[in-house]
């Protein structure tokens, strides 16, 4: 009885007292924004502290509007929850809420998401979002007479106008100045940026018009060098995850993260760096022919690609996984979910090291009877459980950072913990390459590696990936980019390796070249190659 009076108010208390609970929830926008203004004179305190009543008056207007009768609990309610979970990965990770997190969020895989939650976002879920709800549905609203309600709303809706604009009046070119200086810091008002986000998604997911599939490279043939081959020609493509370039050692990071690879003496691109920062872009980019200035998602969907181009020219062609999915990449041609095997000595809790991708890659090489491209997509260096991603034997570098919640581990130990994941990567590429070098007596064979994209490691208080492309760190763009050929390769198809390594040393590259490039590799003759974009064009005699 006592709990029910104090959970009741009018209209008006219940529309002033939700826009001031949503300006709280935005306390890391305004603490970034106090931050970025940094205020030591009078006109910069008071723009400083306009920021959360700007905020508060755009809450008053919002909810003015949405506070109808039946709905607006159940949406409120829906608000809150989502906003709990926004403020704690931007403030845990230093994650941007955008559409490009959103696409990650929907097309994410059950072993991904549980990854992320841990008890302390349970108890920020149970604290900032299940005990607010609570309160907002046992709330008793009386609303009276709806012309009195409407009146209330009117005057709030008025007011709150009237004072952004004489805030506008005196501040607009320091808002103005924050904003277009500080991109980011919008995204971080909640829940304006997951709405707007999902609404992009849902726009460009199910309602993006005519879905045709559209044709490309449909002329692709085989040219003369690889049809005049008396060996199979075989190229392995391996797609890494959240591998960063800085800590390569083949890039002169300080430790040997890479000693497998270099015994192999592959050819290094230390200057590469990726289409997006997240494998939901990144991935399809890659693959689709297009540039990163030039990438359209929504097309990429709905349009052929490398696979499709090079199926058309009669190579066979496979793609085995264990990242939760090709991303669109290889839907219409052969593809493997390796974690489905369950295979009990690589997986565990639906979650596999990458040794399952070379389980029985013997065999599927034997068993080889055409020219081929087998996509091998690597699990990597997934955060946050960074110490899932390797077996104990690779746990060089210690001590180690043993949790998902790395934001609470020491910097050093998050480290060591990621330096094992790469130098477990380190043997799982060199091991393919094995594999692929016990063949050359009987096939032409290469490999290319590279990531997706890169990671942050809590530089900046960023942690994971995703941030937006123009807003990334350094970390989540640059990318290893290798090659290894064998003699047989690189001698039957005119390749130059000292070329290749001495542009290695000073070229910059990045995922934009891998279309043409694997079509050259393979001497595919097209109209969507471009010989500008192949690495290997200019050592090829």
């Amino acid at each position: 009885m006592w709990l029910a009076k104090k959970l009741q108010c009018n209209d008006i208390k219940f529309t002033l007292g939700c826009a001031l609970f949503f300006t709280v929830l935005n306390a890391l926008f305004i603490q970034r924004s106090w931050a970025i203004i940094a205020p030591t004179h009078l006109h910069d305190l008071l723009f400083a502290a306009s920021v959360p009543v700007v905020l508060f008056c755009g809450w008053i207007i919002v909810f003015s509007l949405v506070n109808i009768p039946f709905i607006r609990k159940p949406l409120l309610i829906l608000l809150t929850m989502g906003c709990a979970a926004a403020t704690y990965f931007m403030s845990t990770y230093g994650a941007v809420i955008d559409q490009n997190m959103i696409v990650n969020v929907f097309e994410t895989n059950s072993q991904e998401a549980t990854a992320l939650v841990t008890p302390q976002m349970i108890l920020w879920m149970a604290v900032a979002g299940l005990v607010p709800s609570v309160i907002l549905a046992l709330t008793r609203i009386r609303t009276g007479t709806w012309w009195y309600a409407l009146l209330m709303r009117f005057a709030a809706i008025l007011g709150a106008l009237l004072i952004i604009i004489l805030v506008a009046a005196v501040f607009y070119k320091d808002y103005a100045s924050l904003f277009r200086n500080n991109k980011s810091i919008v995204k971080m008002v909640t829940p304006a940026n997951y709405v707007s986000a999902v609404v992009k998604y849902s726009k460009m997911r199910w309602f993006a018009g005519d879905q045709t599939l559209v044709r490309m490279g449909e002329d692709a043939h085989k040219g003369p060098l690889i049809s005049g081959q008396r060996k199979k020609t075989v190229l392995i493509l391996v797609v890494g995850e959240a591998s960063r370039a800085a800590n390569y050692s083949l890039n002169g990071y300080g430790r040997e993260t890479n000693p497998e690879l270099k015994k192999h003496n592959v050819i290094n691109f230390p200057q590469a760096t990726s289409c997006g920062t997240e494998t939901a872009v990144s991935v399809p980019c890659m693959f689709s022919g297009m540039t990163r200035k030039k990438y359209d998602a929504d097309l990429a969907r709905h349009q052929e690609g490398l696979l499709d181009v090079l199926g058309h020219a009669g190579i066979n062609l496979l793609w085995r996984d264990n990242d939760g999915g090709c991303k669109g990449a290889c839907n219409r041609v052969p593809h493997t979910d390796m974690t489905q095997w369950k295979l009990e000595q690589f997986c565990k809790d639906k979650s596999c090291i990458d040794d399952v991708n070379l389980y029985r890659l013997d065999e599927v090489l034997d068993g080889l009877k055409q020219d081929s491209v087998l996509v091998i997509h690597l699990m990597g260096s997934h955060g946050p459980a960074y110490y899932n991603r390797y077996p104990k034997t690779f746990r060089k570098f210690t001590p180690t950072c043993d949790t998902n919640e790395i934001q609470d581990c020491n910097h050093q130990a998050l480290m060591n913990t990621y330096d094992n994941t790469i130098l477990y990567t380190d043997s799982v590429v060199s091991r393919t390459i094995d594999a692929l070098k016990a063949r050359q007596g009987s096939m032409n064979t290469a490999l290319i590696y590279l990531s997706d994209h890169g990671e942050s490691l809590g530089e900046s208080g960023i942690y994971l990936h995703g941030t937006p492309y123009m807003l990334a760190p350094e970390q989540q763009t640059h990318i290893p980019f290798m090659f290894w050929l064998s003699p047989d390769y690189a001698k039957n198809f005119g390749v130059n390796e000292q070329c290749l390594r001495t542009r290695a040393a000073k070229e910059a590259v990045s995922q934009d070249n891998l279309f043409s490039t694997v079509l050259g590799m393979m001497d595919i003759k097209s109209s969507v190659y471009q010989q500008s974009l192949d690495i290997l064009s200019a050592c090829r005699s």
